[in-house]
This record gives structure tokens, C-alpha cells and sequence, in this order.
């Protein structure tokens, strides 16, 4: 399966709040089909877009390392993980990456 796939594989998203200190709530989110996978902060936004980052990037390392990340389900064909990248503002390496790859 070649990258632009592995970035297109739907995952699990946990959500939750909890209460950083008495009156103070932070959203925290994950994919916990990929293993270390997590943000938290105040703002729902900022934490999904940071939650994404973390994934495109744990993915691409495991890839660049000659290791599969996990593959629960297929991948949609729908997505567009090179949009994706662009519009979260990751390295040029990774959109480099996805752009080399055909569609």
C-alpha cells in the first residue's frame, strides 16, 4: 500500500474533556488504533488540527523506517491526504512526498 493510501485509512477518533483544574476544561482527542497518538488544549479546532499533524507524521516515519503502521480498515477513496498536508502546514518533505505519489 503506498503512502497516499496509509494517510487515507480512516481511524477510531476517541474524544473527551477533562478537567485540568477546577473550572478549566481541555478537549482531549485520539486515534488510539496508532499508538501514541493524542492532543489536548482548549480549543476543539486547534486540538484536531494538531491531533492530524501527529498522525500524517506518525505515519510517514513509520513508513520512511520500513515499518507498517497499523491498517484497521481501507482506505477512503474519497480523501485527500495532500490537501490535507498543505492546508495543516506540515514540511515540505511530507508534501513533497505525497505529491510525488499518482492519484
Amino acid at each position: 500500500m503506498d503512502l497516499r493510501a496509509l494517510l487515507s485509512i480512516p481511524y477510531l477518533l476517541e474524544a473527551e474533556a477533562v478537567e485540568a483544574e477546577p473550572g478549566q476544561w481541555l478537549v482531549r482527542l485520539a486515534y488510539p488504533e496508532l499508538p501514541g497518538c493524542a492532543a489536548e488544549g482548549a480549543v476543539i479546532e486547534d486540538v484536531l488540527a494538531a491531533l492530524e499533524r501527529r498522525r500524517i507524521e506518525m505515519i510517514v516515519g513509520l513508513v520512511e523506517a520500513g515499518k507498517q503502521p497499523p491498517i484497521p480498515r481501507q482506505p477512503l477513496s474519497t480523501s485527500d491526504p495532500l490537501w490535507t498536508a498543505r492546508d495543516l502546514g506540515l514540511s515540505e518533505r511530507i508534501t513533497a512526498l505525497l505529491a510525488r505519489v499518482p492519484t
